[in-house]
């Protein structure tokens, strides 16, 4: 309940996060069928990049401010990359309509951008705080309803979704010991009720293993999977955040490639000494 994701907005683990979302929410509707996001952690859904939290730290810079001047300019990764770049570029322009890079679109908010008349989001969050801002920034969306609850509870009252499609997000804030397991436990439950899903984990890279034993979790499952990580320093126990992880369960057909180029570029535009990257793509 303390964590803030204000202070944290924009980061490199933000960026990568976001990027497989939206190339993610692009395969989706490739299909006319509806489909239903669901946020199980949403935050505020949008971040001031020059609010008190994002001041105080400045991560967004060494992440999104990587891939855009400080006047709102786009700096380019080379040649696919840049192409399978275009939707998430396009969601953080849309914030930034009268120039500069001022604010930051959180996993809700690019939902928002990227969804459909005919699709759904659900967005959850528990932190009082931040479910007013949230409550108040979506409420009008007709596509939206929004839930302050415990992120199982919110999984296990959500799924399976009417329309038979769907994408859920699980990034809680890892900041308890048993936080990962509890990660893990959603995904499972999740898959339990709703097994065609697709379903997004993220997970930080802090130096202490909790990484590995979350890809161990996920590697002994029956299901058909992939995980992109990416490090932007070597990682050491106390270290801080040198890197995150994206897993995806029943991940589109296309989407290992895509992150193939993607994250390689995204190692070298990243990096802080020693990037680091890793791309598995697996079957049951």
């Amino acid at each position: 309940m303390n964590y803030r994701h204000a202070y944290h907005a924009g980061n490199h683990a933000d960026v990568l996060k976001h990027i497989v979302l939206a190339r993610v929410i692009e395969h989706l509707k490739q299909k006319e069928a509806p489909f239903r996001f669901y946020d199980a952690h949403g935050g505020i859904g949008r971040y001031d990049l020059g609010g008190v939290e994002a001041e105080k730290t400045f991560e967004w810079r060494e992440g999104a401010g990587r891939l855009f001047s400080t006047d709102g300019t786009p700096l380019p990764l080379y040649g696919e990359a840049e192409a399978l770049l275009a939707p998430w570029r396009t969601c953080v322009g849309a914030l930034n309509k009268e120039g500069g890079l001022k604010h930051y679109p959180g996993s809700p908010e690019i939902a928002r951008l990227m969804l459909r008349p005919v699709d759904r989001l659900r967005l959850n969050e528990l932190h009082p705080v931040d479910y007013e801002a949230l409550l108040k920034a979506y409420a009008h969306d007709r596509r939206t309803t929004l839930s302050r609850l415990d992120a199982l509870v919110f999984l296990k009252s959500q799924l399976p979704p009417p329309e038979r499609r769907g994408l859920v997000l699980i990034d809680p804030p890892y900041e308890k010991t048993d936080e990962a397991d509890r990660a893990l436990r959603m995904l499972s439950e999740g898959l339990k009720r709703f097994a065609t899903g697709v379903f997004l984990l993220w997970f930080p890279v802090t130096g202490d293993g909790l990484d590995r034993h979350i890809l161990n979790r996920v590697r002994d499952m029956p299901v058909k999977h992939l995980w992109a990580v990416l490090s932007v320093r070597k990682p050491k126990p106390d270290g801080g955040l040198a890197g995150s992880g994206v897993v995806v369960i029943n991940p589109p057909w296309k989407l290992g490639g895509e992150l193939e180029i993607l994250v390689h570029a995204l190692a070298e535009r990243l990096s802080q000494g020693e990037p680091r990257y890793e791309i598995k793509n697996a079957a049951p």
